[in-house]
């Protein structure tokens, strides 16, 4: 599966780069989210989980925030175990620009590639049903951290979905350990950041 994956981004990445025409043929070289969805053939909430966190990373005022909301609604309908294979219309239609539509592109393709080499069903007691509930509680804690503002805060709690999601999609519990880091990491980045700002207030305070 992401052997075929890699190789569709791969692919459209490659028409990206080499779309050079300028004025309104400039809009082929940006995708929306539907677009990106629809790349990927047959979604499962893995993948819609996959695509928000790879775009959460985006340096685009209130993205983090609009995206946070959609993955806690992910969050509880993974819990339930219902399937999710669509976006909202007004999420689906959030548009990249040329310069992150390519990004995005070549990310997923590299993404995929890395996955369909290192990955493979391993620890799947991790990767069980009854652990819904609890990766579900763990994307939505990620979903939190996104949703504060702390500079560059939005990596590790991506980083740490992006794994949940190809560990769900390979039965890998080795990704789901490598989630579980990068959530602890994110979760230690927002506690010291907070620990910062309260010291910073205080000295305002102080100060004033």
């Amino acid at each position: 599966m992401t052997a075929h994956l890699a190789a569709v981004f791969t692919q459209a990445a490659a028409r990206s780069d080499s779309a050079t025409a300028p004025a309104p043929e400039a809009e082929a070289l940006t995708i929306n989210l539907q677009e990106l969805l629809r790349l990927h053939g047959e979604a499962s909430t893995a993948v819609v989980l996959m695509l928000l966190s790879v775009t959460t990373v985006l340096p685009v005022a209130g993205v983090g925030t609009v995206l946070s909301f959609a993955i806690f609604a992910l969050a509880w309908r993974w819990a339930r175990q219902q399937e999710t294979t669509t976006l909202p219309q007004r999420l689906g239609n959030l548009t990249l620009n040329v310069r992150w539509t390519r990004r995005c592109l070549h990310a997923l393709a590299w993404i995929y590639s890395q996955a369909d080499r290192r990955l493979k069903p391993r620890w799947q007691a991790l990767t069980h049903s009854r652990s819904r509930p609890a990766w579900a509680l763990w994307i939505a804690v990620m979903g939190f951290v996104i949703f504060l503002p702390i500079p560059f805060g939005n990596v590790l709690p991506s980083l740490s979905l992006v794994s949940l999601s190809l560990g769900w999609m390979f039965r890998d519990g080795l990704a789901l350990v490598l989630s579980a880091l990068f959530g602890v990491s994110a979760l230690a980045l927002m506690a010291t950041f907070s620990q910062l700002l309260w010291q910073m207030l205080l000295q305002l305070t102080a100060w004033l």
